[in-house]
């Protein structure tokens, strides 16, 4: 589907429409609310054969028509399905050198290039028409239907043992189902594959920007082989099924290094099972790039160049904490220090610093971990997670002898942190001794750039946000960070953003995510609530006194600068 931009450059050059034609249909398509080619179709003003082919000679390409053809699977299938319908795209001849692709937006450079590089042939680009590609897609139904047919457990027989699950596994269609959903799954920026059994079916879901989403539904009929198939990559045992099973694997190519970490659950329709992808490739942020205020920055900063005491970062799972810690053990990571990590499990590998894994069947814990760290002349040491009183204990007392500790708690605020520890049972006037900063964290989407658009509350919508939160405190906040001149002018006059929804952010709106921050210093007035066991209540008063920013107010603050939406806001703040 064309943009309003690409059809006025194709269309007024083939001499199809003036100008003030287009433009007089781009305003009626849009006050009816239809996409413009749509429109001009429907009209029969355009009809997608002249346009597409008017298309082909202003890109200086050649058309194609792929109705009544057929394709070869093995061409076919060298762009998998997934993508093939996700990005309009068919692989329809090709030689040893070249790959011929029909396609409808010669723009999408992004998906030709991971093509070139997947096969390491040579592109020819072909342009075609929506139907021509909507007709070729059911050939790879057509094809996937007999080689799901040949795996159906009817006409196999009883599979249990090890050397026929093997067997199947090794499948071509297994093989090529599984390759499919893992390719696809980094494609799309995915952190988590879902493959969940149903009663008459497998419903395959994806975790991208933090929302799951449905990418495929596949017959019942190659549970037995996706799952063994998966069983094999990450070295698990084939034959047991009664067992919860827990493995990983890594798949490196020029373009992407991740790790598949692999959880299998048995459920009443079958084997569950959940991989999260971990891209080993990715870089770790700076401080600047988290996303932190001014303000906020530079408390953060502050307290990180100190030689020791606790920081803490808290969230719920998934809330983007373990990157925020690695971005810190960055910036310290520096030959002068020796740093140790226990973490379950090690998500990115850093060098110079010394990563253990938790492993609980060995007695390998979190706190036995903290404790041989302190025999190793550690200057900081990074726990993944405060579980339990002891984990606590050890690291706050190695804060008070004089080493850097960085760990996580779940929490939903920065301030309800001390009271958390001191309810596990560690001493208040060790918290507030050894705490230097806390940073309360969620994950919020941000908006695509490629179809942002800006927008006012309406006075239904500051009615309903007026119901949750105390937008007069946000507004006078957004004043003082200098994110809007006046709050006496109301949350009416911003100006806020939202995305249209386009090809690129899978007509979500939204691509990639980013951290809105509660940033809390542990001052003296502070301490002094600590030591009287004061409520967080009291905690997050004293907070906002002094001057911290509330998650919400930063997400506003972003929500206004067109980075993220107010209902992303909304969505993650709520308790």
């Amino acid at each position: 589907m064309f943009t309003k931009k690409q059809l006025k450059k194709i269309l007024t050059k083939a001499d199809l429409l003036t100008k003030e034609q287009f433009n007089k249909y781009a305003e009626e398509a849009k006050t009816k609310g239809k996409k413009l080619e749509i429109y001009l179709g429907e009209k029969k003003v355009v009809s997608p054969m002249v346009l597409y082919e008017n298309a082909a000679n202003f890109y200086k390409i050649p058309f194609i028509d792929l109705k009544n053809q057929t394709i070869r699977k093995d061409v076919l299938f060298t762009v998998p399905e997934p993508i093939a319908t996700s990005h309009n795209i068919i692989s329809f001849d090709a030689s040893d050198k070249e790959i011929k692709l029909a396609v409808l937006d010669p723009e999408d450079i992004e998906i030709i290039e991971f093509i070139k590089k997947k096969t390491g042939l040579k592109p020819i680009l072909h342009l075609t028409t929506p139907d021509s590609i909507s007709d070729t897609l059911k050939q790879y139904h057509k094809s996937l239907k007999a080689e799901f047919d040949y795996l159906d457990p009817n006409k196999l027989g009883k599979i249990d043992d090890q050397k026929d699950l093997k067997k199947l596994a090794a499948d071509l269609p297994v093989v090529r189902i599984v390759d499919t959903l893992l390719e696809y799954s980094v494609i799309e920026g995915a952190s988590d594959i879902h493959i969940e059994p149903e009663e008459k079916n497998i419903l395959v879901r994806y975790r991208v920007d933090g929302i799951l989403r449905n990418v495929m539904v596949l017959p019942k009929s190659v549970q037995s082989g996706i799952v063994a198939r998966i069983k094999i990559l990450a070295n698990l045992k084939v034959d047991e099924h009664r067992l919860p099973q827990d493995g990983r694997f890594k798949i490196t190519t020029d373009e992407y290094k991740v790790s598949f970490r692999v959880s299998i659950l048995p459920t009443f329709d079958g084997e569950k099972i959940v991989l999260r992808l971990l891209n080993e490739k990715a870089q770790v942020l700076s401080l600047e790039q988290l996303g932190l205020q001014p303000k906020a920055f530079q408390v953060a900063k502050r307290n990180i160049e100190k030689p020791h005491g606790i920081i803490m970062v808290t969230g719920p799972t998934g809330s983007g904490k373990t990157t925020t810690l690695y971005t810190i053990l960055n910036i310290l990571n520096t030959p002068e220090v020796n740093i140790s990590t226990i973490e379950d499990p090690i998500e990115y590998r850093m060098s110079h610093v010394n990563q253990s894994q938790v492993n609980t069947k060995i007695g390998f814990t979190f706190a036995s971990g903290l404790r041989a760290f302190l025999r190793q002349d550690p200057d900081i040491i990074m726990v993944g997670e405060i579980r339990d009183k002891e984990t606590a204990e050890i690291a706050i007392h190695a804060a008070m002898t004089g080493h850097l500790v960085l760990s996580t708690l779940h929490t939903n605020d920065a301030p309800t942190t001390m009271p958390r520890l001191a309810e596990m049972g560690v001493p208040s006037f060790l918290v507030a001794s050894t705490t230097n900063v806390i940073i309360a964290q969620r994950l919020v989407r941000k908006i695509c750039s490629d179809c942002i658009q800006s927008y006012n509350l309406d006075d239904e919508q500051i009615k309903e946000l007026e119901k949750e939160l105390n937008t007069e405190n946000i507004l006078h906040t957004m004043e003082k960070e200098k994110s809007i001149l006046s709050a006496k002018k109301g949350i009416k006059s911003i100006l806020f953003y939202r995305g249209k929804g386009c090809k690129r952010c899978n007509n979500t709106g939204y691509k990639g995510r980013i951290g809105i921050y509660e940033v809390l210093e542990n001052t003296d007035a502070i301490s002094s609530l600590i030591l009287k066991n004061a409520p967080a209540k009291d905690i997050y008063a004293q907070a906002l006194s002094e001057g911290m920013i509330t998650m919400s107010e930063d997400g506003f603050i972003k929500a206004k600068n067109g980075i993220t939406t107010i209902e992303e806001v909304m969505r993650v703040t709520k308790e």
